[in-house]
């Protein structure tokens, strides 16, 4: 893509990166057959070329952001779908966190909507105020229609229908300790506690620690960590994002400093996918480009991880059909596809590939909360391929999946890593069906009889 950017913007390295980006763009238009919100919507502003010419325009006037361009990228869901597609290696997140970051800089939204975003960056990203709000959610809840009714209010209504009916009690894996592994020393790894899952479901990384310190593994909670700054950074508040950022960098590198490390583990895919990132995001301060990047080096998923080690035979044989929801941050973010379906193979789970599993299931941080409408389609959508594949339950890697697809089906849906740390000797998580017993195979039955 040609552009015509003046050598006074090219002095500001995030328009200097982005102008970069937009020359790689060809214009060829793959990325239009895989974006869920132009599968969905049909239109072509709602696509990435779409969005990536609108951006083209905006940062290369160098104007404020206007409603048009605010509309069609705020319709992103960040699943990078495109990014997966296309050919010409189009950095397409970037380019969109930096157009989300001039629009909160130049553009001022309607009242409601602003009042949305602050009421999500002030709660979401801290445990203790989002387990008092959901607390508070149960109360109105009975009151939900009435809010979707109400057009400013809708965004509200979506956030009462997604609060779980039951709140989970913290474990005792939350707070900052560290937790030797048995046997063996196989290696030391920190593991990310962040803010949305601990209070949504805690069991997750209760369920790592355990399976990894079983392992031999010992799991460091570091002191002074939180949230990744993803939820922010979506929404373009760049300097809360960045804040955030430099904690955990800290919080990190202490352990680092302090008894090595040999990976930071990540149990949601969506915070994976941007503290991979924290390398670029600090690229820019002196005094944490390097220590971001050694982060950044270190952050693997869970499953990413549990794949480098020589796991043992599994305690059980479950004998349960799985479909693998592949979140969008797992596949198109971080490109891990193999692992986490192989994990769950080896520990005896048939696995299926639901059909459309490049396709966003509308969680996407908060878009389920900002974009209702383009959400539920998006989850009735992914619901009916996954029930099409008829399994005893679903297994994905990011909460934010976990709650929007277990709010439109009844199949028990758990993390992956919980589905691990049963077949490898733990407690079968809530909900879960228990292990069926093995069924011989017809060549099992002939053999029999021939003997």
């Amino acid at each position: 893509m040609q552009t015509s950017f003046t050598q006074e913007q090219l002095a500001d390295p995030h328009t200097a990166h982005s102008e970069k980006i937009l020359r790689s763009c060809v214009h060829c238009g793959f990325c239009t057959a895989t974006c869920p919100t132009y599968v969905t919507l049909g239109n072509e502003l709602d696509s990435p070329r779409g969005r990536i010419y609108l951006i083209k325009d905006m940062l290369e006037n160098d104007r404020p952001a206007d409603e048009k361009t605010v509309l069609h990228i705020d319709r992103c869901l960040s699943c990078l779908a495109c990014m997966t597609t296309c050919p010409s290696g189009v950095n397409y997140m970037h380019l969109v966190d930096h157009a989300r970051a001039h629009i909160e800089k130049t553009y001022r939204r309607p009242f409601f909507d602003r009042l949305t975003r602050g009421v999500l960056a002030f709660v979401l990203p801290h445990p203790g105020r989002f387990r008092a709000a959901l607390q508070a959610a149960r109360l109105g809840r009975p009151f939900a229609p009435l809010f979707k009714a109400v057009g400013p209010l809708r965004r509200f209504g979506a956030m009462l229908d997604l609060a779980p009916r039951q709140i989970a009690r913290p474990t005792i894996y939350a707070v900052p300790a560290a937790y030797p592994g048995r046997g063996e020393r196989r290696g030391r790894v920190a593991i990310l506690t962040g803010c949305a899952q601990p209070v949504l479901r805690p069991e997750t990384n209760a369920a790592t620690i355990r399976l990894l310190t079983r392992l031999g593994v010992e799991v460091v909670v570091p002191e002074g960590e939180g949230c990744c700054g993803a939820l922010v950074h979506h929404m373009g508040r760049e300097d809360d994002a960045l804040e955030a950022a430099r904690r955990n960098v800290d919080a990190w590198t202490a352990q680092i400093e302090r008894g090595g490390l040999d990976a930071i583990v990540i149990t949601a895919s969506g915070c994976g996918t941007t503290i991979k990132d924290y390398g670029h995001m600090l690229r820019l301060d002196p005094d944490y480009a390097d220590k971001a990047a050694k982060v950044s080096a270190l952050a693997m998923d869970v499953t990413e991880y549990l794949a480098t080690l020589d796991l043992p035979e599994p305690a059980i044989e479950p004998n349960l059909t799985v479909a693998y929801h592949s979140a969008c941050s797992m596949q198109h973010g971080q490109k891990i596809t193999r692992a986490p379906k192989d994990l769950l193979s080896k520990a005896g789970f048939a696995v299926k590939d639901p059909p459309e599993g490049h396709l966003c299931c509308g969680s996407a941080g908060t878009y389920n909360i900002m974009q209702p409408e383009i959400a539920a389609e998006l989850k009735a959508r992914k619901v009916r391929n996954i029930e099409a594949t008829r399994p005893d339950l679903i297994a994905t890697g990011n909460i934010g999946c976990i709650t929007q697809i277990g709010s439109g089906t009844d199949i028990p849906i758990v993390h992956t890593v919980e589905l691990l740390e049963w077949a490898y000797g733990g407690d079968r998580p809530d909900g879960v069906p228990e292990a069926k017993p093995a069924t011989r195979t017809s060549l099992d039955a002939l053999v029999e009889a021939a003997g």
